[in-house]
């Protein structure tokens, strides 16, 4: 009973999950590390949407290069109004997402303190409360997200690169739950994510001694997927962008609906959602597209239709 209530919600979830326009993009570039154009001067959050062979990728940038982007009470209101945008991209137009730095040696240091420490305990609550659910939004964007670690990713900077579907960081990169260390814990879904990266032992190892891994250590441990000389962290995270954007872009976002939603119940839901989300694709004109170039020998031209 209780895992058929639990597939009738999922099934819904699938069933709701339209396409709706993007409001107008403030950013078009042709060439990665163009410069962009922020739509305020001191933005802290803001997407690139890529052309070329970058078509279809877009780069959600942190920039609040003082506090090595510890997360405030602004950026977080930037980046909430950013994934609702995301959210409602068509499917065509926003196939892949990195997420990435724009201050160098740091991914994201974590929240602010300083913002945090002029907090009541009630405060302090209900701004962890919107971190957790920022995140969460980040984790169901209908497009894959991969993280592009290069430097510091601690507290909340882990605790968002976990809400990727793929995490690419460079090789002289720091993660790393502290939170135990300020006589706190992870607060924003880290306590969560991180077991189910990791494993339980692995996880409580980490959190319990607010220890730092290098990138290689989070790799051995199946924190992440890729690590790349430190020049080449950006390039290997659009390169696995690229890879996905030529793919049709309705059947990657079913695909990973399938995949995040399955996971988390038993078999026999997991493939009533899978039958779902295939039944997305069916009447699509990718579908048909992906058929005729197949017969014609040519590479497909999907359109997210």
């Amino acid at each position: 009973w209780c895992a058929a209530r639990s597939s009738a919600r999922m099934l819904a979830l699938i069933r709701s999950t339209g396409l709706h326009q993007l409001r107008a993009a403030s950013l078009r570039a042709s060439a990665v590390g163009v410069r962009v154009r922020w739509m305020h001067a001191d933005a802290e959050v803001a997407v690139q949407h890529l052309a070329g062979d970058e078509q279809g990728v877009a780069v959600l940038s942190l920039n609040r290069a003082a506090s090595r982007n510890a997360i405030g009470k602004q950026m977080l209101h930037e980046l909430e109004d950013t994934l609702a945008s995301l959210q409602r991209a068509p499917a065509g137009d926003v196939r892949a997402l990195v997420v990435r730095s724009l201050v160098p040696r740091v991914f994201c240091a974590g929240a602010d303190l300083r913002e945090r420490s002029a907090m009541t305990p009630a405060e302090a609550g209900a701004f962890v409360e919107r971190l957790r659910g920022a995140f969460t939004a980040v984790a169901n964007l209908p497009m894959p997200v991969i993280a592009c670690v290069e430097g510091f990713a601690l507290g909340g900077g882990l605790e968002l690169a976990l809400c990727a579907d793929m995490i690419v960081a460079s090789a002289s990169s720091a993660l790393g739950l502290p939170e135990t260390g300020l006589a706190i814990i992870p607060g924003a879904g880290g306590t969560q994510r991180l077991v189910r990266a990791v494993g339980p032992a692995r996880a409580k190892e980490l959190i319990f001694t607010a220890r730092r891994i290098t990138a290689a250590e989070a790799h051995d441990i199946g924190l992440l997927q890729f690590v790349a000389d430190d020049e080449h962290a950006f390039g290997t995270a659009l390169d696995l962008a690229r890879d996905i954007a030529r793919n049709g872009p309705i059947a990657v976002r079913a695909a990973k609906a399938a995949l995040s939603l399955g996971s988390n119940t038993t078999l026999d839901v997991g493939l009533r959602i899978e039958q779902e989300c295939y039944g997305r694709v069916l009447p699509t004109e990718d579908r048909t597209e992906g058929l005729t170039a197949f017969r014609e020998k040519r590479r497909p031209v999907y359109k997210g239709k």
